[in-house]
């Protein structure tokens, strides 16, 4: 430390105001998740009792962790997987092109309120331009109530959700894509490699493990915290809590009934989970190129 003392000395402005952004509230937040605090009383210790009410009493949050679980499953490998492919296939194009349709798969990701669209789309009327096709094409007779009927909410959500899933990730693979040792190429030509799959799998991907690395991370992250596309699609609470998240349920507990004790259990368990998922993916990545 004495030999980096000046690197120490640059990094230290950054680390204090991570430490105090970032460690300080995630620390807070675990041990308030032992106490019942409702922001009016000081925080008062009670152990255990509010993760055995989460996971013993409250059937709701069980029905989000559920929710939660099943659209991570779906969207974080798919949305994943189609950022790298599409990356991928855009960095083969020219320059031009390739800025071009960089800001196309990008743009939704960026757009303000794109829940608007969606929500023609899939209105309940016979103006929603889904009910006005089915019931052109002679597939239905009634508008379908899309956004108020449980079993079609959580698919139309996942939906939604891979339409914005081209964002941070996938301009990181594009990045990633752009710093790729052109030589590799001709020196794995040279080591025995014939196709285009065995270069992806034995150069590109292992050139890029960190682009891969954060990728995945902003992709886990974003399909387990989701809330935002649910709260504008399904509404808050959702019908019979078809679209509940965990970070619904925290919303609800945290910023409509000042539980803050509660939430914070709440906000633990969703750490705990991204924690040990973040863990399973950094092992998997290590194979690549294998």
């Amino acid at each position: 430390m004495k030999k980096q003392k000046h690197s120490y000395i640059l990094m230290a402005p950054y680390m204090l105001l991570f430490a105090a952004f970032t460690i300080l509230p995630v620390i807070m937040s675990i041990l308030i998740g032992f106490t019942y605090f409702n922001l009016l009383e000081f925080p008062r210790f009670i152990g255990w009792q509010n993760y055995s009410r989460l996971f013993l009493e409250d059937d709701v949050f069980l029905t989000a962790i559920k929710n939660t679980l099943l659209f991570a499953a779906i969207t974080g490998p798919v949305s994943y997987i189609a950022c790298f492919v599409f990356a991928w296939i855009i960095n083969e194009l020219g320059p031009k092109l390739r800025a071009f349709m960089t800001l196309v798969f990008y743009a939704p990701s960026i757009s303000g309120n794109v829940y608007f669209i969606w929500q023609i789309i899939f209105s309940g009327d016979r103006y929603g331009i889904a009910n006005g096709l089915l019931i052109k094409l002679g597939m239905i007779l009634e508008p379908i109530q899309w956004l108020k009927t449980e079993k079609y909410i959580l698919p139309i959500i996942i939906l939604v959700q891979l339409w914005l899933s081209l964002g941070t990730g996938f301009l990181a693979f594009i990045a990633g894509l752009q710093t790729v040792d052109k030589t590799l190429y001709e020196a794995g030509a040279v080591d025995g490699i014939r196709n285009r799959w065995q270069e992806l799998w034995y150069i590109t991907l292992p050139s890029m493990r960190p682009q891969l690395m954060f990728g995945a991370v902003i992709q886990l992250t974003t399909s387990l915290a989701v809330a935002d596309v649910s709260i504008n699609l399904a509404g808050f609470p959702s019908v019979n809590y078809a679209a509940q998240t965990i970070v619904t349920h925290l919303i609800d507990f945290g910023t409509i009934r000042f539980e803050m004790g509660y939430a914070s259990a709440i906000a633990t368990v969703l750490f705990v989970i991204m924690l040990g998922a973040n863990l399973v993916i950094q092992r998997l990545l290590r194979k690549v190129g294998d």
